[in-house]
């Protein structure tokens, strides 16, 4: 990204000190962006669980991304501390971090900024670490993950913007940078969620219910995610 259009996202994203960019949008979809101030004291509540690299969180309405961005900064603060200049661990922990974060909104420019941002958020990090852009084959799996995990959709209906059931991929980081990839229905997650926790979004141990997912892929190496195909049923 220029830093023209950084400049230029950074103008766009938030919605000023009001959390209001338009009254049109108001009117039409309900739409006031959480300011920054009170999305950072509403995740201190949670602050542990923001330091967790592999701790999901789902933004139902996401915007473009004031939450999101904010945890994603703060797991990011937990691989710097603990991978340091190990560059190679650090790519895959950034990968398990974008990994954790969901959200779904019904404006598709709020779903194409939301995912710029967070694209942008590992960017500056990784430069602000290494010295160095992010590499491009890391780039390209944090490009995917995001395609997937930001949905463009109604989390009331349960439906994504083609009509289609929301589905959301679940991440699971395994032994030699390894990742594992399994697709759920979000309609058939909250249709139990009243009963008993979900495994995408919940760590109730033996509580959990656990859903037959709709893709199920290989392990893979992470790099290679953006080429796996789901296994033939």
């Amino acid at each position: 990204m220029t830093e023209e259009a950084r400049c230029k996202l950074s103008r766009d994203v938030g919605g000023g000190a009001s959390g209001v960019r338009s009254r049109q949008r108001v009117i039409d979809h309900g739409e006031v962006l959480t300011p920054p101030e009170l999305v950072n004291q509403m995740l201190d509540l949670v602050a542990w669980e923001c330091k967790r690299i592999d701790s999901r969180f789902l933004e139902p309405a996401c915007g473009d991304g004031n939450f999101l961005a904010e945890v994603f900064r703060r797991k990011l603060e937990t691989v710097m501390e603990s991978r340091g200049r190990d560059q190679a661990r650090w790519e895959f922990d950034a990968v398990v971090s974008v990994c954790s974060l969901y959200g779904i909104d019904l404006l598709p420019d709020n779903v194409a900024a939301c995912r710029e941002r967070l694209l942008m958020v590992v960017d500056e990090a990784y430069l602000s670490q290494f010295k160095q852009p992010l590499p491009e084959p890391v780039r390209r799996v944090v490009e995917f993950v995001l395609t997937t995990n930001i949905v463009h959709g109604d989390a009331l209906s349960l439906k994504a913007a083609d009509g289609l059931p929301i589905i959301f991929a679940d991440w699971s980081a395994m032994t030699g940078m390894m990742l594992k990839r399994r697709d759920y229905s979000f309609g058939e997650l909250l249709g139990h969620g009243a009963i008993m926790s979900t495994p995408l979004f919940s760590d109730l141990g033996r509580d959990v219910f656990v859903p037959k997912p709709v893709s199920d892929y290989p392990a893979c190496h992470y790099l290679g995610v953006p080429d796996a195909r789901a296994k033939s049923r």
